[in-house]
């Protein structure tokens, strides 16, 4: 951040009298700049015990898989954010959401979180964002041309638990990762 969103001129990174953490305050009307992490909902759309899956069609990850969910915008619920993304990306209607996993990612400041949801019905199509969208048996997933690692874990949690019938909600903190990952194969 260069400049302030109030009224226009330079900022600078400080800690304001106060508070513990450096900000962005502007020097002239003196407004602090605070930055805070931003939160992606979705789901895991089920329809007869099979998940519905996304291919990217937007970076980043393009041509990888993915739940549906994206940024959360400002106004709406958790559970709005899910079926909004869900409805983007897969032209899908989604029921009876229970919140299932949150992911914390200081290091890219960002929290994911993922409801279980039943597909209204099988009428869902590719939307602007998606390549493709398929169901999968949990045999079928590509593990390997995933987008997220918090979509594998969700899936991993997903498949483990429904064996069980027991959903807990789980809440995991994911460390950055230290190699890089592969590009998909189309």
């Amino acid at each position: 951040m260069k400049f302030c969103s109030q009224c226009g001129n330079a900022v600078s990174q400080r800690v304001p009298e106060g508070d513990n953490r450096e900000r962005f305050v502007c020097d002239h009307c003196h407004t602090i700049h605070y930055q805070n992490p931003n939160i992606v909902a979705g789901c895991v759309p089920v329809w007869q015990g099979q998940v519905l899956l996304c291919r990217r069609a937007i970076e980043p990850r393009k041509g990888y898989w993915t739940l549906p969910a994206g940024f959360m915008e400002n106004g709406e619920t958790l559970e709005q954010a899910a079926c909004r993304e869900t409805d983007e990306e897969a032209c899908a209607r989604v029921t009876g959401l229970a919140l299932y996993t949150l992911f914390d990612l200081p290091h890219i400041n960002q929290v994911h979180v993922f409801f279980r949801a039943e597909l209204a019905d099988t009428d869902f199509a590719v939307g602007p964002e998606s390549l493709e969208v398929q169901l999968f048996d949990e045999s079928d997933i590509p593990w390997d041309e995933l987008a997220f690692r918090t979509v594998g874990r969700t899936l991993e949690c997903f498949f483990a638990d429904r064996t069980g019938h027991h959903f807990p909600v789980r809440n995991e903190y994911l460390p950055p990762l230290l190699s890089t990952l592969p590009t998909p194969s189309t």
